[in-house]
């Protein structure tokens, strides 16, 4: 390296250093970030977009016009996507029914292909998928989670 090249290079370090100090913690003996360092939060742009699409599609999601189980006329608490080709779909569909007959909750029901837009839109790429209010879930997801997710 070229005394520039080390120069430039060390100006990078020390700013890099500066705007994240929890780097350098390890080597200072620290197991924590110092307190003035505020954590990184590195999915927050993901989450935003999530919950904005969230919001954008909230009546087909969780209106109480949407087709699925559960009390009618009560808004929807989560919107499940299924697909005719997914093997797991009858076992979450069946843990939903559940859970929404012992809870008295209401389940949005729609299916990947009739409502491709939907998902698309989404960006669910996968069955089983699940909305809920504040968050997107892909993959089916064990009774006891979802529970615990409607519960909260």
């Amino acid at each position: 390296m070229t005394p520039d090249q080390k120069q430039a290079f060390g100006a990078l370090v020390r700013e890099t250093l500066l705007a994240h100090p929890e780097l350098a913690a390890p080597a200072l003996g620290q197991s924590r970030p110092p307190p003035s360092a505020a954590p990184v939060d590195i999915y927050a742009g993901h989450v935003q977009r999530d919950l904005d699409l969230i919001d954008r599609h909230a009546v087909a999601l969780f209106g109480p016009q949407a087709p699925g189980f559960g009390p009618v006329g009560q808004d929807a608490v989560l919107a499940y996507f299924k697909a005719p080709d997914c093997d797991d779909c009858p076992a979450a569909e069946a843990d939903l029914r559940r859970i929404a007959r012992d809870l008295q909750l209401r389940i949005t029901v729609l299916d990947m292909s009739a409502d491709a837009g939907l998902a698309a839109s989404l960006g669910l790429d996968m069955a089983p998928s699940y909305v809920l209010p504040d968050m997107i879930l892909r993959g089916r997801m064990p009774a006891i989670v979802l529970e615990r997710y409607l519960t909260r």
